[in-house]
């Protein structure tokens, strides 16, 4: 039985450096609540700092991924300043995912609804149990859920996102997967074997290129394609200078693996 002195994040680590995230209010769904969004705040300002962070997981404890904000807590203080400061505080946590020099993993079960489901949008990767389903369903309560259309429209097609956010009707994982929302479906029973052998695909890679890779995709979507391509040729000259890359290229030519330290 959860507490009150239960910890809203649960955080692991292994040796390799991946660090899993896992929502802990499963009597709510693990609604994001003011305290949650702090919580998830304040880890991503420490992963941001730490350089021995080579993967992010998020994932949630109990039946459900993340049933979006808290309305209970959101109809207990009806004011606009109110509003405008906890979807400023829900956007600053979000783009911190994105800002982050490792990617970031969606590990998801059971529902993933209007910031739940924003939240799966915004990591870079996403596995979901083939029993998961997703929803931005805000419209059906008479709000359009504007901050999670963000994210949405970032990653489906725009006539698939549009439909989401005007039906508020649930998808399934496989037309998530369809759609460009998650990466990988999963059976349930396999969920954390997916999700690991994804990790495991990306955990050897060089951080310096993983990093600078990261933040040129998502820099690069917001420009025109003359800028994008400049970007692009900038940053991928400065990441054939690093170490790493040298001794790539050079490990290929010689038919032998890296020797990445």
């Amino acid at each position: 039985m959860l507490t009150t002195d239960d910890p809203l994040l649960i955080r692991t680590a292994d040796a390799r450096g991946v660090v899993t995230l896992t929502l802990n209010r499963p009597q709510a769904f693990n609604a994001l609540s003011e305290a949650m969004l702090a919580a998830l705040q304040t880890e991503l300002d420490q992963i941001a700092d730490d350089p021995s962070v080579r993967v992010l997981v998020i994932g949630a404890a109990g039946r459900a991924f993340c049933a979006g904000h808290d309305l209970r807590e959101m109809r207990a203080e009806p004011s606009q300043a109110y509003y405008e400061r906890l979807f400023a505080d829900c956007g600053r946590m979000m783009m911190s995912i994105q800002k982050l020099p490792v990617p970031v993993i969606a590990k998801v079960h059971g529902i993933a609804t209007a910031a739940g489901c924003q939240l799966v949008a915004m990591c870079d990767l996403a596995v979901a149990a083939r029993d998961a389903r997703f929803a931005v369903s805000g419209v059906n309560l008479g709000l359009f859920c504007a901050t999670p259309s963000v994210a949405l429209s970032r990653n489906l097609g725009r006539k698939a996102a549009f439909e989401m956010l005007v039906t508020g009707a649930f998808i399934s994982a496989d037309e998530a997967l369809a759609k460009g929302l998650i990466n990988r479906v999963a059976d349930p029973a396999e969920l954390d074997a997916a999700v690991e052998a994804l990790v495991a695909s990306i955990v050897g890679k060089p951080a310096v290129a993983l990093a600078m890779g990261k933040a040129l995709f998502y820099r690069q979507l917001e420009k025109g394609i003359e800028a994008a391509y400049a970007d692009a040729g900038d940053t991928m000259a400065c990441n054939m200078m690093d170490d790493s890359a040298l001794e790539g290229v050079q490990a290929f030519i010689e038919k032998r693996p890296p020797n990445w330290k």
